[in-house]
């Protein structure tokens, strides 16, 4: 597979390369870019932390995870990049040193590639921007310190002025469809019509969006992919569209994105959407990976379910739709056919009654015990409608049916609402793991209920603003 793309400003072209190639193992191995490092090698400490450009403006992600062929006709940044070209420091390089950020030294090109981000991107809530980088012996006090000491300096002219693609470099390489001829080449359409069929007729090929789940199998389960159709040029499938009476989300749309659309809307999904992964990972990860690998532990579909979203997906020219929470059938296994992908999801606009509860044994970066998303609609103080699902309590996202038909028609008070507590066991037998025992899973779900009202009804329920 060849690719194109600008690499600390200069254009990088590269042929025939495999396309599971990561770009931090590229950087170290044949670049001697040493400056991004490999810690978990999993995108959760933020060490290998780059810069990639394109028209739609500058984001930190994970280097360990993201492969070559995500970066064609795109601009990166490593740490060796983020000093000027005369070698002056990065504002942030300055106060780092000013601040005493910095101790043995591993995590922090990683901090510094992030923070020169978050400086060209004028963001200022560094405990959230830097929450993917991992520091595990200078502590978080002087980083913040110097990320908020950069604030007003300016942008070095090299980053303010970075050259951004067009979006149109050749790479003169197979990055179309290839007509299914055997064995498959690696595929990069740059239409969704041109996936569709590409797909069908190679159902076994891996799809790869953002690579936050995918990039794992290679980095940490060392599994052949197989033929892979890379999805990052795809610009008809992303983006989020207003369609009336609904929101159309296409299958590539990030969860910063959809973070930054519906945080407005629906503030406590907004909320849930920050705890998901770091920011590197959120400017990475897709809405249509996170329903398609079907976990029963995705923060996305609990939510997206308690909204009554729906499900499209396509299979060539042939497109049909499903309630979302259909799509799940058992662990492992989804309503989706071979060659079948998933398009886009539809959210009907509402009212601002939905609450999402991520419950985890740390605020970031953590993988949910339980994630609950309730969603009652009233009439006066009666509940005529609702819409409860749970990530973490099955083998599958799912919706509370026995406890959502104990709600209907009721008051909404106490009495109903613990009422429908002792209908959850029948909807939810949860397992133990490692991250929950079942008694803990089913008492916190239960709980969750009780906290929707009381939250409903003005009661402070957040220990994140309650205070004494």
């Amino acid at each position: 597979m060849d690719i194109t793309f600008l690499l600390n400003g200069e254009v990088v072209s590269l042929t025939d390369i495999s396309p599971s190639t990561t770009l931090l193992n590229w950087l170290r191995d044949t670049q001697s870019l040493t400056g991004t490092k490999e810690g978990c090698n999993e995108g959760d400490c933020g060490a290998c932390s780059v810069m990639v450009s394109d028209a739609q403006g500058h984001r930190a992600v994970n280097g360990c995870i993201l492969f070559l062929p995500q970066i064609h006709g795109k601009s990166v940044t490593t740490v060796e990049g983020v000093s000027a070209p005369g070698g002056a420091l990065h504002p942030v390089q300055q106060t780092m040193i000013d601040h005493h950020g910095s101790q043995c030294g591993f995590c922090t090109p990683g901090f510094v590639v992030t923070m020169a981000t978050d400086h060209l991107n004028g963001k200022t809530d560094h405990a959230t921007q830097l929450a993917g980088n991992l520091c595990r012996c200078t502590g978080y006090a002087p980083i913040i310190r110097a990320a908020r000491a950069a604030e007003t300096a300016p942008v070095p002219p090299h980053l303010r002025d970075l050259k951004i693609p067009d979006g149109k470099i050749s790479s003169g390489g197979p990055a179309q469809p290839d007509g299914g001829r055997q064995p498959p080449r690696p595929c990069q359409p740059e239409t969704t019509d041109d996936l569709a069929h590409w797909y069908a007729d190679n159902p076994d090929a891996t799809l790869v969006a953002g690579a936050t789940d995918v990039g794992l199998w290679v980095t940490k389960q060392f599994r052949d992919l197989g033929p892979m159709v890379f999805l990052n040029r795809l610009q008809d499938l992303g983006g989020i569209s207003d369609e009336g009476s609904a929101w159309r989300i296409g299958a590539t749309t990030t969860i910063a994105d959809l973070e930054a659309h519906f945080a407005p809307l629906h503030p406590s999904l907004g909320a849930m959407l920050r705890r998901y992964g770091s920011a590197q990972v959120r400017n990475a990860a897709t809405i249509g990976g996170n329903i398609a690998n079907g976990s029963p532990i995705g923060d996305g579909p609990p939510a997206l379910i308690a909204m009554g979203a729906t499900l499209h997906l396509r299979y060539r020219d042939t497109r049909r739709a499903l309630p979302l929470e259909d799509f799940f059938l058992d662990y492992g296994k989804q309503d989706r056919k071979p060659g079948e992908f998933v398009e886009a999801i539809t959210v009907p606009k509402q009212p601002d009654t939905l609450r999402c509860y991520k419950l985890s044994k740390r605020f970031d970066q953590d993988i949910s015990a339980v994630c609950g998303c309730i969603n009652l609609t009233l009439e006066g103080s009666v509940i005529t409608d609702a819409r409860i699902a749970y990530g973490g309590m099955a083998g599958i996202p799912k919706r509370a049916a026995e406890t959502e038909a104990a709600l209907i028609n009721q008051s909404f008070d106490e009495t109903s609402i613990r009422r429908a507590m002792i209908a959850l066991p029948m909807d939810f037998q949860p397992l133990t793991d490692m991250r929950a025992s079942a008694q803990y899973r089913l008492l916190t779900a239960q709980n969750l209920l009780l906290r929707y009202l009381y939250e409903m009804n003005g009661v402070p329920t957040n220990l994140h603003e309650v205070t004494a």
